[in-house]
């Protein structure tokens, strides 16, 4: 058995996991970050990261030794939203915005969680230079004693 430092991304969860508790046994889909295996974030340090949609055939198998929720702050640039559309009789039509947000370097922050929620949140930080600023809940990286992994980690193309 070894160590392994795995991130849960918070979509993964919240679209088709399991919350789990430190001293849970857990099978998961895990992905090697690797060149090859660029994902949006850099992991926070993990070695791998939780696959839900594809991913290997073979799943590991390992105990929960640890938890720690991800938080990390992100700046967007504050836009008008798209007019309001609307025809007659038709009733009113929003059209989102979008934010386009990016991550404030040295704003990552690990804190210990005896557990990974299913749901993940958003603080909104207001205003900051004149963009937007929000702390969001990214995920859980998650300490795993696995079996050897080094057959099974697996990098997708």
């Amino acid at each position: 058995m070894r160590l392994l430092k795995v991130f849960y991304e918070d979509w993964q969860m919240e679209c088709c996991g399991t919350p789990f508790t430190v001293g849970d046994e857990v099978t998961w889909k895990l992905v090697a970050y690797e060149a090859g295996a660029r994902r949006e974030n850099a992991g926070y340090g993990a070695e791998a990261w939780v696959e839900n949609h594809g991913g290997p055939d073979r799943p590991t198998t390992g105990r929960v030794r640890a938890v720690e929720l991800v938080h990390e702050e992100f700046r967007f640039r504050l836009r008008a939203p798209d007019p309001v559309v609307a025809e007659p009789g038709e009733g009113v039509v929003i059209r989102a915005a979008g934010r386009g947000r990016e991550p404030v370097p040295g704003t990552v922050v690990l804190e210990p969680a005896d557990s990974c929620p299913k749901w993940f949140g958003e603080t909104d930080l207001g205003r900051v230079d004149g963009l937007g600023r929000v702390r969001r809940t990214c995920g859980a990286l998650v300490t795993l004693d696995a079996p050897d992994t080094s057959d099974i980690l697996h990098v997708l193309p």
